[in-house]
């Protein structure tokens, strides 16, 4: 009997972590389905100009909005960066963002948050264990438009240009105050063993399986940097 109990409850204490693995493989193709269906529509994409000269990218499917609760917002994603010699994309850091002003066009219970980080400080910023939008980084409301013009004093100077994405409508939105920091939760489970987001980008890590069809988005959609 004490064998029996013994195992089962090894069973158990593995569930947890087998079933956690699971959840952060759904989020990582709902990120890259909200990627694909954001380029996919070129008259409502972001402009190619940004991503071709980006050093990173967050997307965040489904953050929460609690109207409820003082205006609460929540949501989990996953960061990528460009390696150096622009030979594709690192293996995705999971992050979480909290809070943050989202402009009143957007409803709904549910967002979709996409981060272009347009400089190396941008990226030293993202790459911390937390910052907050507006405080620690710039940030601007990103152009909408595959085609549109990024030259503008606000797209050129703005470290971090975000959009969001609710009930259809994409859009770029400031998002100040928004708090990012890095999950080491989910990194453990996508990974195996702590990593922190730094680490992941810098030394290379190979990247999960369930990652493989975000990358191929990103290098689908953004050009080679020499």
């Amino acid at each position: 009997m004490r064998i029996l109990i013994a195992m089962m409850t090894v069973l158990t204490a593995a569930a947890g972590p087998l079933k956690a693995q699971s959840e952060t493989d759904k989020r990582l193709e709902a990120a890259a389905t909200v990627f694909a269906e954001v380029m996919d529509t070129p008259d409502k994409a972001i402009p190619q100009e940004l991503l071709d000269k980006a050093h990173c990218v967050v997307v965040v499917p489904g953050m929460k909005k609690g109207a409820f609760i003082f205006g609460a917002k929540y949501g989990k994603g996953f960061l990528s960066c460009r390696k150096p010699g622009g030979a594709g994309w690192s293996a995705p850091g999971a992050v979480r963002i909290e809070g943050g002003s989202f402009g009143l066009q957007l409803g709904g219970s549910e967002i979709d948050v996409i981060l272009v980080v347009m400089n190396e400080r941008g990226a030293d910023r993202l790459l911390s264990s937390k910052f907050t939008l507006g405080a620690d980084a710039s940030v601007a409301a990103g152009p909408v438009g595959r085609t549109a013009t990024a030259q503008t004093d606000a797209y050129m100077t703005a470290e971090i240009l975000s959009w969001s994405r609710s009930r259809g409508l994409f859009a770029g939105v400031a998002l100040n105050g928004a708090t990012l920091r890095q999950d080491l939760g989910d990194n453990r489970q996508m990974y195996g063993r702590t990593f922190e987001n730094r680490e992941i980008v810098q030394k290379d890590i190979a990247p999960p399986k369930a990652a493989g069809r975000l990358l191929s988005l990103l290098n689908k959609y953004s050009s080679r940097r020499g």
